[in-house]
């Protein structure tokens, strides 16, 4: 990649550069592993209270077979060697933006970094991706372009996003088929909303599909047997109380069932 940034210079170019860590198999540089030395990480532990989880929550399969079987010893060495990962791809991004110094391309280039999912460490035993929880629905998204200024945002954004606000940014029109609305007003204005929920779906084989609405407050998940999940992250942002069956919530089921039911 940056041997590309040196052949284009300030010629028009997209490069995406993409790195597999961290992700399994957990082959990670030691010099990054030894920055995690024994008892500077914490496995995590489950509240006493959470709620039973349906048929469909976590992936299954071999994967939950083998989850199942974790000692500690194993659960340590996970997550060791995913932030050793983690780490590992942060100095990689350093390589990139050094370049990017040393070409002084800053100002002519739009810079996202963004990851395809989240990840479970250790919640409910699972140790992967292949869920509707906001731990893997939820992914790294940061932008810099010439003459944003820098802030943080909470608004609700989606992966549809990057193509129109990219093209606008580019002076590039957007077509009409496009779903995804630019993120452009959120520069000016950081604590606007351009999404009033974010949709994510998943499938594992042919038969087990998932849908997640995930507003301000709220997180509704759909399954293909009929299993439904909601969350309060006004109270509960790890999300580990299933309030689909308290009747006090039926106005709130339904709302958001009919907002999914019309985004699907």
């Amino acid at each position: 990649a940056i041997t590309a940034m040196e052949r284009f210079g300030d010629k028009p170019w997209f490069i995406g550069a993409g790195f597999h860590r961290p992700h399994d198999p957990f082959v990670v540089s030691k010099r990054y592993v030894a920055k995690f030395p024994a008892g500077s990480l914490q496995l995590h532990r489950d509240p006493a209270d959470a709620s039973v989880l349906l048929r469909h929550s976590l992936g299954g399969g071999a994967f939950e077979e083998a989850f199942r079987n974790f000692e500690d010893t194993d659960r340590m060495d996970f997550l060791t060697h995913y932030y050793a990962g983690v780490t590992q791809t942060d100095a990689q991004v350093g390589r990139l933006m050094d370049a990017l110094d040393r070409l002084k391309l800053w100002d002519k280039t739009v810079i996202i970094f963004v990851g395809d999912h989240g990840y479970h460490l250790g919640e409910r035993g699972w140790w992967n991706k292949n869920t509707l929880f906001d731990r893997s629905c939820r992914a790294p998204f940061l932008l810099v372009a010439p003459g944003v200024k820098p802030a943080v945002c909470q608004s609700l954004v989606e992966f549809l996003d990057i193509y129109p606000t990219v093209a606008e940014l580019c002076g590039l029109p957007v077509p009409e088929t496009v779903k995804g609305k630019s993120l452009q007003p959120l520069f000016a204005e950081p604590n606007k909303a351009i999404h009033d929920s974010a949709l994510t779906h998943i499938r594992r084989g042919p038969q087990v599909t998932g849908f997640s609405l995930r507003t301000d407050r709220w997180r509704y998940i759909e399954w293909s047997d009929g299993g439904a999940e909601l969350y309060d992250h006004g109270n509960d942002p790890e999300e580990w109380h299933n309030l689909a069956g308290n009747a006090a919530n039926a106005k709130v089921l339904a709302e958001l069932k009919s907002k999914l039911a019309a985004r699907r």
